[in-house]
């Protein structure tokens, strides 16, 4: 089962000369900017909001906030599988990593890998297997098989031996804390993380990543206004630099306040009691626009893709290794 399929890897740069590939997911947070008569000005917009949060969380022997800029690459990775046939590669998880260019000193600082986390394999899982779960009835049926087999691919493409090369840390994946729940401030405050939230009862995105082996916490930045959620392996507080724990938050929020402005670009912060909500008209938006709706309309064509080129022509074998690959440990 061990040679059924092996892992390639891809890389693009994302600037504001970016054109997504053909086999970039075009539900990409990354992918959407650069569509449309205004994808440079888009993307333009998009870095410089990223470089000047980077200088404003990093502003010691900063007095200028110019001191840093931030290179960002698309890494794309690939499954392809050794028997003979079609569809025999496919696109199977896109995530930015963040080269950080200190321009006081030309000193580069390799970031955290796992920024605008985006597959394939979810949308299948979101987008047909939970409605099919769903039934005529249309409540909400979570299979306890679900994400299992999302999850022991993402590791075992960690483990392997491109992912191992390639990604020297564990990637740490940044994305909006979920509007059905409630969290509460603690009294823990990091110094670059800032405050940290918890809440009694995962959602199902923290129990899908829990699956992939990353364990989450909830942090909300010095001048932001919402906490994130940070989804990693190993110790999120003590693996990483603030440099690069910065990098990650200035990429992530950036991105938060462009398609989630009821949430990140909101014009009050937080409560100590908080429950997410995109229903608030109390919020700024940036000068990047977004169709949400849109979004999630091409979600679904992308699942039904994943289900015709990935899931129904490599069924037997995916059922197969997924029932042997070893049980997840967090």
């Amino acid at each position: 089962m061990a040679d059924d399929f092996t892992f390639s890897i891809t890389t693009t740069r994302f600037d504001e000369d970016y054109s997504p590939s053909e086999g970039s997911r075009i539900t990409t947070n990354f992918a959407n900017l650069a569509r449309g008569e205004h994808r440079q000005e888009n993307l333009r917009n998009a870095l410089t909001m990223i470089r000047r949060r980077f200088n404003d969380l990093a502003d010691w022997d900063n007095p200028d906030r110019d001191r840093y800029t931030l290179e960002l690459n698309i890494v794309s990775a690939q499954i392809e599988f050794t028997a003979e046939g079609t569809d025999q590669q496919f696109p199977l998880f896109e995530v930015l990593d963040i080269q950080i260019v200190d321009l006081l000193n030309g000193v580069r600082h390799q970031g955290i890998v796992g920024n605008n986390f985006s597959s394939y394999v979810r949308d299948f899982d979101f987008s047909v297997v939970l409605p099919a779960a769903a039934g005529d009835s249309g409540k909400p049926t979570v299979p306890e098989d679900f994400g299992d087999l999302h999850g022991k691919l993402f590791q075992h493409f960690l483990d392997s031996p491109v992912g191992r090369e390639r990604f020297p840390q564990p990637p740490v994946v940044c994305i909006s804390v979920s509007t059905s729940k409630t969290y509460r401030q603690t009294g823990n405050r990091h110094p670059v993380l800032g405050v940290e939230y918890q809440q009694d009862d995962y959602s199902l995105t923290d129990a899908y990543f829990a699956k992939m082996g990353l364990q989450v916490r909830y942090f909300m930045p010095r001048g932001s206004v919402a906490p994130l959620a940070f989804y990693f392996r190993g110790d999120l507080l003590n693996d990483y630099t603030n440099l690069q724990l910065i990098g990650t938050i200035s990429t992530m929020e950036t991105f938060q306040k462009i398609y989630r402005p009821e949430v990140y670009n909101a014009n009050s912060a937080a409560a100590a009691v908080y429950q997410p909500s995109l229903g608030e008209q109390d919020y700024s938006r940036t000068q990047i626009a977004y169709d949400r709706v849109e979004r999630s309309q091409l979600a679904v064509t992308q699942a039904k893709y994943t289900e015709e080129h990935f899931i129904t022509p490599h069924k037997d074998l995916l059922d197969q290794w997924t029932a042997n690959y070893p049980a997840l440990v967090n």
